[in-house]
């Protein structure tokens, strides 16, 4: 039986081999190497590029990076959640519901980053409607700032936070909502001390499916942003473009993925402490 299972797990391993830990040599043994004078990598062997990491300049932008990706998930959790708990109270139309949430994934990501451009510009929708309606003189500047990378990130990633606090509070036991208003708890008061509770772990899968596109991103900064809001996805992808520095932009996906994981880490050690 043993053999069998090793032998239907033979592909997968393969897969996992070729498609991710060789990739992931090939980035760790760039960030030990030097630029070459017209990009790419050589010799010698150095740690330099970690040691670049240090800069206060890198650090800015990484702190910048923390900040705007955690300002995205709890606008995410706070949006998602009253979406969620209306799905899941919805009976027949939640399948309805759901299909809703997940259609802006049937359109490109980038499509969708450029509508919202359209939107947010000077002569864009929401300028043009406060114009017209007198409310403001002049245009605002709705775009190239965080708070466009902020609104353009939540938007991107909100279905990713639905889905889990829906699954979450789909199976709440209603009985206990019962038991709350028996016992004269007011609705505000049953979902504060008995809905939230009990959907934490939907809320902290939610954190995490967000948290880390959010923080990797740079389609959205470099759009939204336009060059304002550099996060550390947008510095990783200048390495590799314009800098042609593979290495440096090397040690940086490393840092990075590093950062993720000690993250998850900690995540996964709570919720087993919990759980024991």
């Amino acid at each position: 039986m043993m053999r069998l299972r090793a032998l239907f797990l033979l592909p997968a391993w393969a897969f996992t081999l070729l498609l991710f830990l060789a990739p992931l040599l090939i980035i760790v043994v760039y960030s030990l190497q030097t630029k070459g004078v017209y990009g790419g990598v050589v010799e010698p062997w150095t740690l330099e590029n970690y040691t670049r990491l240090f800069d206060p300049l890198y650090g800015v932008i990484l702190f910048r990076s923390f900040l705007m990706a955690g300002v995205s998930t709890l606008g995410c959790i706070v949006l998602a959640f009253p979406l969620a708990l209306y799905i899941a109270r919805s009976g027949t139309r939640k399948t309805l519901l759901l299909n809703l949430v997940m259609l802006p994934f049937w359109t490109s990501f980038l499509v969708r980053t450029y509508a919202w451009m359209f939107l947010l510009r000077d002569t864009g929708l929401v300028n043009s409607v406060l114009l017209a309606l007198g409310v403001i003189a002049e245009p605002l500047p709705l775009l190239y700032n965080d708070w466009a990378v902020i609104v353009g990130l939540i938007y991107g990633y909100l279905p990713f936070a639905v889905l889990p606090l829906y699954s979450n509070l789909e199976r709440l036991d209603k009985s206990l909502l019962e038991a709350a208003a028996d016992l004269g708890a007011k609705p505000w008061e049953a979902m504060l001390h008995v809905v939230l509770p009990l959907t934490a772990p939907g809320m902290r899968a939610a954190g995490v499916l967000v948290f880390i596109p959010c923080l990797g991103a740079y389609l959205t900064p470099d759009l939204l942003g336009g060059g304002k809001s550099m996060m550390i996805g947008n510095l990783v992808q200048n390495q590799f473009t314009s800098a042609r520095d593979w290495p440096f932009g090397s040690a940086l996906s490393l840092a990075l993925m590093l950062i993720v994981m000690l993250l998850l880490w900690a995540l996964l050690r709570r919720d087993g402490e919990e759980v024991l």
